[in-house]
């Protein structure tokens, strides 16, 4: 489905960080709880150390989303799969840069599948990996972890390389998207560099669950509140520290 471009805030809840026994049931409450997207973590034990689901679970998962359906491919070697992963239904199929030598093909072949195509890098990987590829892309993904667990905590670090995307991006209609480390405290600073979707896992599952949903939906109103302008002055301090220290 084709939706105009908005770069409203967004948050995107993994499904990774839900009940395994139950997903359909975690995808409906988090979006009747608010998410804007629903964020399918794909891993395959190779490219990153853990082993997640395939193109079977996304298509199993697609009934339940209403919305958007955001799928990162974090597997190499990523084209094979990517056919696979275009008939789940994905609404966004996000490569890693690193996943392979012809990126650029990748994200041609996802787009013309029919599903909006996104490139992500890891943390230690510099912007000029996707400086050539923005007229491909619909979505950047900045890594604010390394990829393969949830949990970790946030590199502030890589609140330069956010900045930096986001005036590389422009006025072009792509989303800045982070994933890693996303709660109350750092989705201002996420923002306030330049991110409009948040991907966030334990910070929106935590003390909830399908059956008892209200902690979802007071989490993801949590995060959104504190990534809002207006909302981010308790956590100004610390990004002009991070950038002093550029």
């Amino acid at each position: 489905m084709t939706r105009p471009f908005d770069r409203s805030l967004k948050i995107a809840p993994s499904i990774l960080a839900g009940d395994f026994a139950d997903f359909g049931a975690e995808c409906r409450t988090l979006e009747a709880q608010g998410a804007d997207w629903v964020h399918v973590d794909v891993m395959d034990g190779h490219f990153v150390p853990n082993l997640s689901f395939g193109p079977a679970m996304c298509r199993a998962l697609r009934p339940h989303v209403s919305g958007v359906m955001d799928v990162h491919l974090m597997i190499a070697p990523v084209d094979p799969l990517l056919d696979a992963f275009l008939d789940s239904g994905a609404d966004i199929l996000t490569a890693h840069v690193e996943a392979g030598p012809h990126i650029h093909r990748t994200l041609q072949a996802i787009r013309a599948g029919g599903a909006r195509a996104g490139v992500a890098l890891n943390p230690g990987t510099s912007i000029e990996a996707v400086r050539l590829l923005l007229d491909d892309v619909d979505l950047v993904l900045a890594m604010t972890v390394n990829p393969g667990f949830g949990g970790q905590k946030f590199l502030q670090a890589q609140l330069g390389k956010i900045r930096a995307l986001r005036a590389m991006i422009g006025d072009r209609p792509i989303h800045l998207e982070v994933d890693g480390g996303i709660d109350v405290d750092t989705a201002p600073l996420a923002t306030a560099a330049g991110a409009d979707v948040l991907v966030a896992g334990s910070a929106v599952f935590k003390g909830g669950s399908a059956a008892e949903p209200s902690a979802y939906g007071r989490h993801i109103a949590e995060i959104r509140a504190s990534g809002l302008p207006g909302m981010r002055s308790r956590s100004q301090g610390v990004a002009q520290d991070e950038a002093r220290s550029e």
